[in-house]
């Protein structure tokens, strides 16, 4: 090789390697840029995201597409409701108004000849008081020796607010969440009831005991329920993060607050592991048996929706899967109907779930970033994808357990969890108490009544399942 040959080699390789370089600065940062973009479409719609973390602009889009393009109320030809008339024998007060002359001649009428008539109620409060008993002990002195004898004490409350202020105030505080020095300012204002802070913390106390029972009653029945849904999220205690979770059945809600979500913790929940257990796809839940879950498919809905807002091949598979998917809420929302049987069902869903499934390992074998493993975790699940077509009673969607579990995280979100282990407690109890009380229909005011008066009497603790 001449010195002129190699001269031109040391000039292009220089250049060559440059140019390489300034390929893989554009790779990256193409792949880079769609990371990006990915994270800015991120919303509820396409992640496990709640739709509170959504910005207004996503909340509009939102809104937007799920709305039918018509103005708010009622549209013409709907056919108005009117309130409903409270049973007679329920009516407080009764005025019976009649006309005194004829509205055609003015002749006098007589009440006696009304023969029809047209009801209106009207609701109203009376004065809200206070009904507040004194106990005065009395001391007599015993004319014989002189000795003063007191009145016992034992027909006295250990407490000073009785067992339906205590049901009110753990019903404030524990089921509609409101904040303590809102519960003593709302009592103040509308019961005239001086109460302190401490007061209450100290009744959220007596209410968590005194319900006690009725949740070992609510959890011996989600735990042998045939089917049972669960979910999880984030609680704070004192500012430390820990794990809320539920478990829902068709009778009864369940909610515990745990140190962590981790696999081990979560299956000391379920002592008895009986039933179809449906959820997402978390694997802290793997101590269940594949066979004996059901994947929730709006979970999956979301992934393939993300899917399909990608580009080139991934964008594809995600188009595809959504297909598949609206087919099977479509044959889901025809049994629920009654337009289909669960012979009819299993048939018409043979061939989509031979597709999914193809799918999915064709989206695997494509190799896709942030794709290919997503459907690879699917597929792992394949069990537990179509137990809902074969088993009675399992629905496809974890959405029983998502609704059970929404307000606990709106309570969240309001007062930043509790600040210590009675409080959370409290909080499991009164929740479990109420969601499997509303269930069951049964007036959560009522009950916690009930459970406050016979904690103190000692008398039989009432139950959540007894029929009215």
């Amino acid at each position: 090789m001449g010195h002129g040959t190699r001269r031109v080699v040391a000039e292009v390789d220089p250049k060559d390697a440059r140019i390489a370089e300034l390929e893989r600065q554009v790779e990256e940062l193409t792949r880079l840029v769609q990371e990006l973009r990915e994270q800015l479409r991120r919303n509820s719609g396409n992640t496990n995201r709640p739709p509170s973390s959504d910005t207004p602009g996503q909340k509009a889009e939102r809104c937007k597409q799920s709305g039918s393009g018509k103005k708010r109320g009622g549209q013409p030809g709907h056919q108005g409701l009117t309130r409903a008339l409270v049973a007679e024998e329920k009516v407080s007060e009764f005025k019976h108004l009649f006309p005194s002359a004829c509205e055609n001649c003015w002749a006098p009428l007589s009440p006696e000849g009304g023969t029809r008539v047209r009801r209106y109620q009207s609701v109203e409060l009376p004065p809200l008081k206070a009904h507040v008993t004194q106990w005065v002990r009395h001391g007599v002195e015993c004319p014989t020796c002189n000795h003063e004898t007191w009145a016992s004490t034992a027909p006295i409350p250990t407490s000073p607010f009785g067992p339906r202020l205590s049901a009110v105030v753990g019903l404030l505080t524990g089921v509609y969440h409101l904040s303590r020095r809102s519960t003593v300012r709302l009592l103040g204002d509308v019961l005239g009831i001086d109460i302190s802070l401490g007061a209450v913390s100290a009744v959220e106390a007596r209410v968590s005991e005194a319900v006690k029972p009725a949740v070992d009653e609510a959890w011996a029945q989600v735990l042998s329920a045939p089917v049972k849904h669960t979910d999880g999220t984030q609680w704070l205690e004192g500012g430390l993060a820990r794990a809320l979770w539920t478990i829902a059945s068709s009778m009864a809600t369940v909610f515990k607050i745990l140190t962590d979500g981790k696999s081990r913790t979560l299956a000391s929940l379920f002592s008895l592991k009986l039933g179809v257990l449906v959820s997402d796809r978390a694997t802290a839940l793997n101590f269940w048996a594949m066979e004996a879950r059901q994947v929730c498919w709006a979970h999956l809905l979301r992934k393939a929706i993300s899917f399909s807002e990608r580009d080139g091949p991934a964008g594809a598979i995600g188009r595809e899967l959504l297909d598949y998917i609206g087919i099977l809420f479509d044959y889901w929302g025809q049994l629920r109907s009654g337009e289909l049987q669960r012979d009819a069902l299993q048939g018409r869903m043979a061939p989509v779930r031979a597709q999914v499934e193809a799918l999915l390992e064709r989206a695997v074998a494509a190799r896709l970033p942030h794709v290919s493993g997503s459907c690879e975790d699917i597929l792992k699940h394949r069990a537990a994808l179509w137990t809902f077509v074969d088993r009675e009673g399992v629905e496809p969607t974890n959405n029983h357990a998502e609704r059970e579990l929404r307000a606990f995280v709106l309570w969240r979100k309001r007062s930043f969890g509790t600040q210590s282990t009675r409080g959370n407690l409290f909080a499991e109890r009164v929740m479990t108490v109420a969601h499997t009380a509303r269930k069951q229909e049964k007036n959560v005011l009522e009950f916690l009544t009930a459970c406050c008066t016979t904690a103190r009497t000692g008398a039989p603790p009432p139950s959540l399942f007894a029929a009215p």
